[in-house]
């Protein structure tokens, strides 16, 4: 078992910037994979990033490529999410997961998910 709580959505003004984190507790090893996707009102949950808990993959949605960059630290069990150039169209609750194995951009492959948190980006 994977719990993990987000923090640090807010409102935003478009241009600016923020940082979620996710708190990782439980079973955390190297073969899981951390991911954050988001889902803005009356659309799907989509992708935003993906990184390994090792090290050594990443992956981002063409939306956010040059924009958001995902991180971790193992000594903390944290992944962050740091989202510059924010647009009005980022706005959306989003979510960190994770799932055990291979890698996977998939909404259905992961396993474990936080509560959400909302982040606003004012126009």
């Amino acid at each position: 078992q994977v719990q993990l709580v987000e923090s640090g959505g807010g409102l935003v003004q478009a241009g600016g910037s923020l940082r979620l984190s996710c708190a990782a507790s439980g079973r955390t090893f190297d073969s899981i994979y951390m991911a954050w996707f988001r889902q803005a009102p009356g659309k799907e949950r989509e992708v935003v990033a993906v990184i390994k808990w090792s090290g050594g993959r990443l992956y981002y949605a063409d939306s956010v490529r040059g924009r958001f960059t995902i991180s971790r630290d193992n000594a903390k069990n944290m992944v962050y999410l740091q989202m510059n150039s924010l647009k009005p169209e980022d706005t959306a609750v989003y979510y960190c997961a994770a799932r055990s194995g291979s890698f996977s951009a998939s909404l259905n492959a992961y396993d474990y998910w936080g509560q959400g948190t909302q982040v606003t980006v004012s126009s």
